[in-house]
């Protein structure tokens, strides 16, 4: 099996990060590819950075091809996901809805705990476009500035563990989700100290990406997750615009 790991940011240390958690996770014989974005933005953490990134995460799975059994868009905020899973036909899974769907699986209710106050607003509006509101105890943010993305989860892992418990306590949370990008494999290292479970997106987003290969669901035609129709492009990267226009790339994209 061949999973593809796609980061849409630019911090190659994330992506590493990324790859490990989701390799400690995965099953024998799995195959996780991780790719980078080579533009964009750092990490991405408002609502304009995650359209910038979904753009780029479409970009990347058509020029990935159609090699892989399923994809994994690695940004917590599932960036581009609804409309990849328009334009491809093979399994596409988001950090967050595998996070969620897992919790909601192991308790009732689940808060979501990350380093930034920025993610705040942008986490909420992905939780209510999974539909998930209801299930959602509350998002817990760190205040004030970190010194780097790729060590955000060391230099505050004590800050977020009684973030959590916090969030256990005064929110009533059943679960929690450890969210953003950097923070992946944390939920690893801090389980013992929070007393409810803790889910890593990355590990739960690579589980549910090699359940989706096996059971090969087939591509929708008919529905809202059907293909669109082919239309002309201009100005958009050739496998991409391959794909939008139903046409096989000279570039090796899917089509």
């Amino acid at each position: 099996m061949k999973i593809l790991l796609l980061n849409p940011n630019m911090t190659a240390a994330v992506t590493e990060l990324l790859h490990a958690a989701g390799a400690r996770t995965a099953s024998p014989g799995t195959e996780l590819v991780a790719l980078t974005a080579r533009r964009g933005v750092p990490y991405i953490a408002t609502r304009a950075e995650a359209q910038i990134g979904g753009a780029i995460a479409l970009e990347m799975l058509a020029e990935a091809g159609s090699s892989f059994d399923a994809a994994i868009i690695a940004a917590f905020g599932d960036p581009g996901l609804f409309g990849a899973r328009e334009l491809f036909a093979f399994p596409i899974v988001g950090l967050a809805e595998a996070a969620m769907l897992t919790a909601c699986m192991v308790g009732q209710k689940f808060a979501i705990v990350t380093f930034a106050n920025a993610l705040a607003p942008w986490y909420a509006e992905c939780v209510a476009m999974h539909g998930l509101d209801a299930r959602c105890a509350g998002i817990r943010t760190l205040d004030g500035r970190f010194r780097s993305i790729s060590d955000v989860q060391a230099e505050k892992e004590d800050m977020l563990v009684a973030l959590a418990k916090r969030a256990v306590e005064e929110d009533g949370a059943d679960v929690v989700i450890l969210s953003g990008a950097p923070l992946a494999g944390l939920a690893a290292k801090v389980r013992e100290r929070i007393p409810v479970p803790v889910i890593d997106p990355v590990a739960a987003a690579v589980r549910q990406a090699e359940t989706l290969a096996v059971l090969k669901p087939r591509k929708a035609i008919a529905g809202t997750f059907r293909r669109p129709d082919p239309k002309p492009t201009r100005g958009l990267p050739e496998p991409l615009a391959a794909v939008i226009e139903h046409r096989r790339s000279d570039k090796g994209g899917a089509t």
